[in-house]
């Protein structure tokens, strides 16, 4: 009786000790502040940081996109945000290595990290400058040896602009076919490769809008590359 005892206390010293280790290791912050030098000429970060070219980088963790009041967003940022685009270790490693995955016009013009360990390691040094961040509900080390990345032989499909044509008519029910907005963003003359990388974000459930989720998860890749082939020559 008394070895399980012990036993008892010591699982649960162990769990209770794990807990918070493996909410702290995104990566190692001190090696993210040197790959974040690469971010300072739009960005600053820490207690004098003021808004630049981008947003100061203080409590970005758990935020909305464009929810900080005092910057200027874009108005794709501004849609994202009103998607409900929250930004968590998952949704800001996929920023950080394509920022067009996330927000497809965004005025960002940083080809991205490619290194998840360099993602990684700047996640822990922006999480140092966040409120709690081991109550976010994505605090795990989710950016650790992730890819994001478009699979490139997806990005290589060409697609059919007839076959995108049969396909389209879900998509008019909302998008303008002249390319008119209208309070929804337009999706005609985009570029092919945009448009495909934007779907597979939609159909990987890191853009959060629930029914461009719910239509992009019954397409496949040649579906989506088709649709991308119609909706860039619509106009012409």
């Amino acid at each position: 009786m008394k070895l399980r005892w012990v036993f008892s206390v010591l699982t649960t010293a162990t769990w209770l000790l794990a807990g918070p280790v493996s909410a702290e290791q995104i990566g190692d912050p001190e090696a993210g502040a040197k790959v974040f030098s690469q971010c300072k000429g739009c960005h600053q970060i820490g207690p004098d940081a003021q808004d630049r070219i981008g947003p100061h980088l203080n409590g970005v963790f758990g935020r909305k996109a464009a929810a900080h009041d005092t910057f200027d967003y874009s108005a794709s940022m501004e849609r994202a945000g009103a998607d409900g685009l929250i930004w968590t270790a998952k949704t800001l490693d996929a920023y950080l290595e394509n920022p067009r995955a996330l927000v497809s016009k965004t005025r960002m013009s940083f080809r991205g990290l490619k290194d998840p360990q360099d993602r990684a390691d700047v996640l822990a040094y922006l999480r140092d400058f966040s409120d709690n961040p081991r109550d976010l509900p994505e605090a795990e080390p989710t950016a650790r040896g992730t890819d994001h990345d478009l699979d490139p032989t997806i990005l290589a499909i060409q697609g059919d602009p007839e076959y995108g044509a049969y396909l389209s008519n879900e998509c008019l029910t909302c998008h303008q076919s002249d390319g008119s907005a209208r309070g929804i963003p337009s999706i005609t003359r985009w570029p092919e490769e945009d448009f495909v990388v934007a779907m597979h974000a939609y159909k990987n459930k890191l853009r959060p809008h629930p029914v461009m989720q719910m239509m992009a998860g019954r397409l496949n890749n040649e579906e989506i590359a088709a649709l991308a082939a119609y909706f860039k020559t619509l106009d012409e």
